[in-house]
């Protein structure tokens, strides 16, 4: 009798197991780490066609109706669609030139894991305008999609749209959609966003353009701390906004727009070692820059060096802006120069701010210039080479395929370069010169 009881108890630990492997267990993940919305939008005469396919894991909060062991019962799920349908328009926000749209028709309907219907926008319509699942069909409430399609009323053939997708803050590093938009015209953009990033503009106007990519270019300078480092490395020994110190930074400006705007057209090399290269060599050029303050007072040839390290800073520019020109619209070539615009508005203020800390700061603490400057390049210096030294490792590692390399921008940069070296080598080979740095005029 005592081997009996043995067997049930296995066997109900068993039973166990099997009911949390077909059911519990979703319960114990209610959302992953990332979720994707796909979209389709397009206008057509004087309305907006939205499809979208929403994981179900983002209807949580709706308590859908569920049968069995967690499978959605969809015979009574028409009320809860009617809900789902009503949050989608609640939190898909459209506005056309400034005004929130106001929805005018919405139908929904669950789909399988292994529906595939929203690769195109006709098969997505297809499939919402076309038959629901069998009410017999199993879905879990956490592994398929809520589909839903949300027409709006347009009052100009052009307007100016924009999406605000609003999610709950938890959610807001999670959460991408995958956007496809088409505009009266026909053409076809498509677009990655995050969700809860703020209204996004799918058709830009120049204007709007513009000031996106300013405000883009604006805070990039301000969040990068190895541009940062540099344009302090740059400023340095100056201690007033003079012409020299200008030009110092407008050749810094000019330069990295030069390889800025060729990164966009695609005239760079696209091999995975190229940007661990760059990011390699934007660490050596603050070390440089640190350096050269410490063991050498002539500065006047300051801007030639911000020009050359210009160049390199521009290929990393536009490797934070690659994922970005999507919201340029047919407006590239200005929202390049918008971005470098917003760039330099950065590197004016920092000047604007930190030479006057450094005057006085060397005022109230009573500290010598040149020990203040050597201490600080040093500390710049210590940090840079670690960067190096991590970058250098990224770069051993990466796979060197050079079939790409040789495109006609790469060669010139790389002849820039060699004539860089070249004035390198002559500056430090040459006797103590008579320039020995800048008047105190002139700092």
């Amino acid at each position: 009798m005592r081997w009996r009881a043995r067997l049930r108890g296995l066997a109900l630990l068993l039973a166990c197991v099997f009911l949390q492997a077909i059911g519990w267990r979703a319960f114990a993940h209610d959302i992953p780490n990332e979720l994707r919305v796909h979209m389709h939008v397009k206008q057509d005469g004087d309305r907006l066609h939205v499809l979208a396919r929403l994981p179900l894991s983002l209807l949580l909060n709706l308590d859908l109706p569920k049968q069995g062991p967690g499978y959605l019962d969809l015979a009574r799920i028409e009320p809860g669609l009617a809900r789902a349908i009503a949050a989608a328009d609640k939190d898909i926000r459209w506005f056309a030139d400034g005004e929130r749209l106001v929805l005018l028709e919405g139908r929904g309907r669950i789909s399988t894991p292994s529906d595939r219907s929203f690769e195109t926008f006709e098969s997505a319509r297809q499939l919402l305008t076309g038959p629901p699942l069998p009410a017999s069909t199993f879905v879990f409430w956490n592994q398929g999609y809520f589909d839903v399609q949300l027409v709006y009323p347009l009052r100009s053939a052009r307007p100016g749209l924009e999406l605000d997708f609003a999610v709950a803050p938890g959610l807001r590093d999670r959460l991408k959609i995958d956007l496809r938009y088409s505009n009266p015209e026909g053409a076809t953009r498509a677009y990655e966003l995050h969700a809860g990033s703020g209204p996004v503009a799918l058709d830009p106007r120049w204007h709007q353009a513009a000031a996106t990519f300013v405000a883009s270019g604006f805070r990039h300078i301000l969040d990068g701390p190895d541009h940062l480092l540099f344009l302090i490395c740059l400023i340095l020994p100056y201690r007033r906004v003079s012409g020299h110190l200008v030009a110092v930074v407008t050749s810094f400006t000019v330069a990295h727009s030069v390889t800025l705007i060729a990164a966009a057209y695609g005239l760079t090399p696209r091999g995975n070692w190229f940007q661990p290269l760059v990011e390699l060599l934007i660490a050596a050029s603050i070390v440089f820059m640190a350096i050269e303050n410490v063991f050498s007072r002539n500065i006047r040839r300051r801007w030639l060096w911000s020009g050359v390290f210009g160049l390199v800073h521009g290929f990393g520019f536009s490797f934070v802006l690659a994922s970005e020109l999507q919201f340029a619209g047919s407006h590239l070539l200005l929202s390049l120069l918008a971005f470098n615009v917003g760039i330099e508005l950065g590197q004016l203020l920092v000047l604007l701010l930190a030479i006057p800390a450094i005057v006085l700061f060397l005022r109230i603490r009573a500290v010598q210039e040149r020990p203040f400057m050597l201490v600080v390049s040093v500390l710049v210096a210590h940090t840079a080479w670690h960067w190096t030294v991590a970058r250098a490792e990224a770069l051993w590692a990466a796979d060197w395929a050079l079939e790409d390399a040789f495109t006609p921008f790469a060669i010139l940069l790389a002849v820039a370069a060699a004539a860089a070296l070249a004035v390198l080598t002559w500056r430090f080979s040459s006797r103590p010169g008579r320039a020995d740095g800048l008047p105190a005029a002139e700092r």
